[in-house]
């Protein structure tokens, strides 16, 4: 069922739309006046559930917030809350409505991979399980793979040398001369040592300790038996070594598949700590910290965070057999059901857990708890910076959107200029941009200025972009002054820019900031907190500027020069390139060398000659 009120609606009329709602269970998406989409729920009752929204008293102020901006509710009646859940969950993935909890992070979750080889290899991988071979995790982070895979190597020194570099070896490389690798490569090691050591290495990631440390153990003594004593005292090391990791561990015995779910709520801020077991060890944690409008307890949260982590997230194809949450879910049975047919197994989401299990789940709320003080402290400072930012510029109030930008180029070539933007929590990265600056003299820094400005502003004075308190210009008076007659082009009068000079020295500390309104000069000392702000914003503009230039440079060192020629496709540039042996014979070669080579005519290679040389 769909209420037909129109945007143009002053305000919504909700005792008529209720009088008409359904009582049946489903989805609801409230819309504003633009059409856009405000909230998304779901309910067993639908009449009911929507009937809260509008009662007299009661509600908190974020809600009649809510409220106040409805034009429109649309409805979805469904079969089950089973499938009203996936609705929601796919709905807000679609949208990512400002009045939900969001999760926001899409990011898939790494492994370690052991391929299908002569010699396997071990390996972090992101992505679709395609290639022969085992899979373990997932790990919480890439951070975490690679301290693990540091740890595997030091211990049983399979290869982690890619498959190309693997094949070209004629000699040992310095991973074995270190005592990280055997050396299957040039035959260093047999098959069946080398093969040894890949099952060991299996048996420890799947979890089962026992089995491999009896296994070595037996390997041991047999080798002590043989007078292999170097071979034994190694295999002892590596028993030590497991054992007290395992020590560590706490958990000997168990061999379980299962996250821990700890949230925790403080001003209004919630951390997620998500703790991730497999195969009975534990691989690490994750923070998160879901964005909220409305004022929803810390269930309401986790809650929101296992529909949207396990259902459209990147861990929806990762569900384990059990979810342990630290508070009780009022829809818990709900999410178990939702949980278990996408993993298409029996799932359960435990609240009071024992032994081993609760021990995990303290460290997951102490963990929740420390991160979220660090949270709040690192807000707290972030506001002192945004106060102090303000009396330096003398403005009213802390600014709540700063840009600062940067040009980096190398000696003229793939020139880049970064706009970063940061908010009152900090960096905002999803509104970085960089553009590619083209069409100037090489190394005109001033040039390539006003274009990225130019730009860039159009849009702001246009409406898509909203318009910065203060904009942050890296460089001097010349810098600035293009900035300032970028501004006066567009019409942009309101705007305060600052120029932040390079100090005497160059040193952190003692830049110089030139203000745009009145060009007077400010120096702050170094301890300035909003000194420490400008410095962020100024080197995030400028690692974001240098890193877009690399990338953009090693392109086009990458590009063979002879894609940009007419009539070279790709088969003619493979018969250029192994007639002469590489790009600079074919750059060195002859109008007349040139025609010689197969499918190059006379009028082809002078084309060719003169494209290499006006690079």
């Amino acid at each position: 069922m769909t209420d037909h009120s129109t945007n143009g609606l002053p305000k919504f009329d909700a005792k008529r739309f209720l009088s008409n709602v359904t009582r049946k269970t489903g989805v609801y998406v409230m819309l504003d006046s633009a059409g856009e989409v405000l909230y998304v729920g779901k309910a067993k009752n639908l009449r009911n559930r929507l009937s809260s929204y509008f009662r007299a008293s009661g509600l908190t102020s974020k809600t009649m917030a809510l409220v106040s901006r409805i034009a429109q509710i649309e409805v979805t009646v469904t079969a089950s809350e089973g499938e009203a859940l996936l609705l929601e969950q796919n709905l807000i993935k679609e949208n990512k409505p400002p009045y939900n909890i969001l999760l926001r992070d899409d990011k898939s979750y790494p492994y370690i991979y052991l391929s299908d080889h002569r010699h396997p290899r071990l390996s972090l991988h992101r992505g679709s399980k395609r290639g022969k071979g085992q899979y373990f995790g997932p790990y919480p982070s890439a951070s975490a793979v690679r301290e693990s895979l540091n740890w595997l190597q030091k211990v049983f020194k399979v290869r982690q040398c890619e498959d190309s570099y693997y094949r070209n070896r004629s000699r040992p490389c310095l991973q074995y001369q270190i005592g990280r690798c055997t050396g299957p490569c040039v035959n260093m090691v047999s098959d069946d040592d080398y093969q040894r050591d890949v099952h060991h290495t299996a048996l420890f990631l799947q979890g089962k300790n026992s089995d491999l440390l009896a296994e070595m153990a037996d390997d041991m003594e047999a080798h002590a038996a043989n007078l292999e004593f170097e071979k034994a005292a190694e295999l002892r090391d590596r028993i030590t070594y497991l054992q007290q990791v395992q020590a560590n561990q706490c958990i000997e015995g168990e061999s379980g598949d299962l996250d821990i779910v700890a949230g925790v709520l403080n001003a209004g801020v919630c951390c997620i700590q998500l703790l991730y077991v497999r195969k009975g060890r534990v691989l690490g944690s994750r923070s998160y910290f879901p964005k909220s409008r409305l004022e929803e307890g810390v269930e309401s949260h986790v809650e929101a965070f296992l529909a949207q982590h396990y259902l459209t997230g990147s861990g929806a194809m990762e569900i384990p057999r059990e979810v342990i949450v630290n508070v009780e879910l009022p829809d818990a049975t709900l999410l178990a059901g939702g949980l278990s047919e996408r993993a298409g197994r029996q799932v359960a989401v435990s609240h009071r857990v024992r032994s081993h299990r609760a021990k995990w789940l303290n460290l997951a709320v102490t963990a929740a708890e420390q991160n979220l003080r660090n949270r709040l402290a690192a807000s707290e400072s972030m506001l002192g910076r945004y106060q102090a930012l303000a009396d330096a510029l003398e403005l009213d109030e802390p600014p709540q959107r700063l840009e600062c930008f940067d040009i980096s180029h190398s000696s003229g070539e793939a020139t880049v200029a970064s706009c970063v933007v940061f908010d009152s929590n900090g960096p905002l990265k999803s509104d970085y941009r960089r553009l590619n600056i083209d069409d100037i003299a090489a190394a005109d820094d001033y040039a390539a200025m006003r274009q990225a400005l130019t730009r860039r502003y159009k849009r702001v004075t246009a409406g898509e972009i909203p318009m910065p308190d203060v904009l942050f210009i890296d460089g001097g008076k010349g810098q600035l002054n293009q900035a300032k007659e970028v501004m006066a082009e567009l019409g942009v009068d309101n705007l305060l820019m600052v120029g932040v000079a390079k100090g005497a020295d160059r040193r952190a500390g003692l830049e110089v900031l030139i203000r745009s309104d009145d060009d007077r000069e400010v120096t702050l000392p170094d301890n300035s907190p909003a000194l420490h702000l400008i410095q962020h914003i100024r080197d995030e503009s400028h690692r974001f500027a240098v890193t877009g230039h690399k990338a953009r440079r090693d392109k086009a060192r990458r590009t063979s020069g002879l894609e940009a020629i007419p009539g070279v496709g790709a088969k003619r540039r493979r018969e250029l390139l192994r007639h002469f042996g590489g790009l600079q014979g074919v750059k060195a070669a002859s109008i007349g060398d040139l025609s010689r080579v197969p499918g190059i005519s006379d009028k082809l290679a002078r084309d060719i000659y003169e494209g290499l040389r006006s690079e």
